[in-house]
């Protein structure tokens, strides 16, 4: 038996790298797209969201993604749901997990999903009640997005993060993570709030999700690991953002998030190499769509062996 992975890296791609582009990949592309993940070693997918179709087309197989995601036995099969109708559908599909965003930033959450933060805790609520009628054993994460800063709002109180954080697991929901939707964060910043979020929910605070807007999605992920996360959000190729918040781009670069712990000696459980081959299906699928990736640009280190650098 390999020896267990110190920290959990969550790919959200097939979610919110997907959501983020005009193009939309078609579902046979997606599906290897998975596999190849899979085959890397990631344990936590969010493999899509469960939102009208006319809002977002490149969802519209939301249902299809997920029975073929559950094909692969130990893999978290997640899925975004904004609001009880599409947390319904994706129980209904078989997810493990759910994921609710609800925002910090009151124009970003008018914005994003037509209510206030207190409405959004509210839907916390409902969805949980739907979850334990439906399928009790699914997980709820509620990602605080905005956590650190918006583009529409500007400053985000703090103590309005941790309040609404709190308030979401009252709510019914397992954890609370922090996401810098706007990739606005620093490491000081993310060391506070995450050492607040900590002592608030213990082992009920959830990931980082950082963005790379500003080039500080690494050092915010090693500044939350110094704190004790120890579930972080990427995105192959650097794909994502968020429509609702103008010149967000992309989400931290799964490659080089595990390539920064692996060099360190921490476990992640993904092979590089094949993490990096997951590139191929991806470019396939979205044939001319720009990805990102220092690691996969610059190659591993010559005499690279990642086994060894747990001894």
């Amino acid at each position: 038996m390999p020896p267990k992975p110190e920290i959990l890296v969550s790919e959200v791609g097939p979610r919110d790298g997907l959501q983020s582009v005009q193009a939309t990949m078609p579902t046979g592309y997606k599906f290897r797209w998975l596999d190849a993940l899979v085959a890397a070693g990631l344990r936590e997918i969010e493999v899509c969201s469960f939102v009208p179709p006319r809002l977002m087309p490149q969802m519209a197989d939301a249902a299809e993604v997920v029975r073929h995601a559950l094909t692969h036995p130990g893999l978290t099969v997640l899925a975004l749901v904004p609001n009880a109708k599409g947390a319904e559908a994706a129980l209904r599909a078989g997810v493990h997990k759910l994921t609710i965003p609800v925002s910090a930033s009151h124009a970003h959450s008018l914005a994003n999903v037509r209510k206030t933060p207190d409405q959004m805790v509210e839907v916390v609520r409902a969805i949980a009640r739907l979850r334990d009628d439906i399928a009790p054993g699914v997980q709820i994460e509620a990602g605080i997005s905005t956590a650190f800063g918006c583009t529409l709002q500007g400053e985000v109180p703090e103590d309005e993060v941790i309040r609404l954080a709190v308030a979401c697991v009252a709510a019914g929901a397992e954890e609370a993570g922090l996401s810098d939707t706007t990739g606005m964060a620093n490491p000081a910043q993310v060391r506070r709030l995450f050492s607040r979020l900590r002592a608030e929910l213990g082992e009920r605070a959830g990931s980082a999700h950082m963005h790379n807007t500003r080039g500080l999605g690494l050092a915010n992920c090693l500044a939350a690991w110094d704190v004790g996360v120890r579930s972080f959000d990427g995105s192959l190729g650097g794909l994502g953002g968020c429509p609702h918040a103008p010149g967000a781009s992309g989400n931290v670069v799964t490659e080089d998030l595990v390539f920064m712990f692996e060099a360190m000696g921490v476990r992640t459980g993904v092979n590089l190499e094949k993490l990096i081959a997951a590139r191929e299906p991806l470019k396939a699928g979205l044939p001319g769509e720009p990805l990102y990736g220092m690691t996969p640009e610059a190659g591993l280190p010559l005499g690279w062996q990642q086994e060894a650098r747990h001894v």
